[in-house]
């Protein structure tokens, strides 16, 4: 193992050459679609030099010839999981919704939502929470698939376990609603209750591969920052594929520091961040919040 010293002075385990950094960039992109700017020089180094110790491995040069010579399969999988990130919350850019709620109390029976990077899963149950006080006895009529490309953030989703701090914000009588303690956690923790948890299933998806284990058509598809991540063909690549899978005049949502309209000619807004499918029978244009 071979110490080095950075530009800053910090003193690394490992050397991380320019040329290992750009064989990274290149590797993720191929393999996710993600697209490493040159500052993320640091971040590419810490969040892989866990893999290196874990592996027992003497250089990134080491690393990556294995990867690219795919002589462990599964090493792909955490290589993946080590550079995606997983900032989410519950009720996230909150002001969706009351939008979500609107719409589906004006589309028939049963709805599909498609929450496509789920993250530790906040967002999907954030999805679950609005429909059940937006339907009450009719919330059995919607199911919700929750996708991510890393397999770590699906298994926090999946278990359903918080911190009392990430519900914080809630009021008392939905955390009280939607909520239990988990004991066998600690007083510190909780779970999201089983008529919630069974609204929601959460499957692994790769948003470059070519086939997406779904079931279409969606009356809403929630796709927030995560284009971020992508250069534009692949963002305009992957808006082409979404567009088949949303019913007429479903909604489809994007972050706040992102806009689908310069990429894809058959979207319309219908609100903050919201769109549909441009109707066939209208002249394309701008509907206004």
């Amino acid at each position: 193992m071979l110490a080095q010293t950075t530009k800053f002075g910090l003193l690394r385990d490992f050397e991380f050459t320019e040329s290992d950094f750009e064989r990274v960039r290149a590797l993720i992109h191929r393999l996710s679609g993600i697209a490493l700017s040159e500052s993320t020089h640091e971040f590419v180094y810490i969040r892989l030099s866990r893999r290196l110790r874990a592996q027992g491995r003497k250089s990134f040069k080491d690393y990556l010839d294995d990867l690219e010579r795919r002589t462990r399969p599964s090493e792909l999988n955490e290589f993946v999981n080590a550079l995606t990130t997983n900032l989410t919350s519950f009720f996230r850019e909150k002001y969706h919704f009351p939008i979500l709620a609107e719409h589906l109390k004006h589309t028939p029976r049963p709805w599909r939502i498609w929450c496509s990077a789920a993250s530790t899963g906040e967002e999907a149950y954030s999805i679950a929470i609005t429909a059940i006080e937006t339907l009450g006895d009719f919330s059995d009529q919607i199911k919700i698939i929750a996708t991510d490309i890393n397999t770590q953030v699906l298994a926090h989703a999946q278990a359903g376990i918080y911190r009392d701090e990430r519900i914080a914000k809630m009021s008392h009588e939905r955390v009280h609603r939607f909520f239990v303690k988990d004991k066998a956690q600690g007083d510190q923790f909780v779970r999201v209750r089983p008529e919630l948890r069974q609204m929601v299933e959460f499957v692994q998806l790769n948003l470059l591969d070519t086939a997406w284990p779904l079931v279409a058509p969606f009356d809403a598809i929630f796709c927030r920052n995560v284009m971020i991540y992508f250069d534009e063909p692949t963002q305009a690549s992957i808006l082409r594929r979404i567009l088949p899978l949303l019913k007429p005049r479903a909604l489809l949502f994007a972050g706040h520091c992102e806009n689908f309209l310069h990429l894809c000619e058959s979207l319309e807004r219908r609100g903050l961040m919201t769109y549909s499918p441009i109707d066939p029978t209208k002249r394309a244009g701008l509907v206004q919040p």
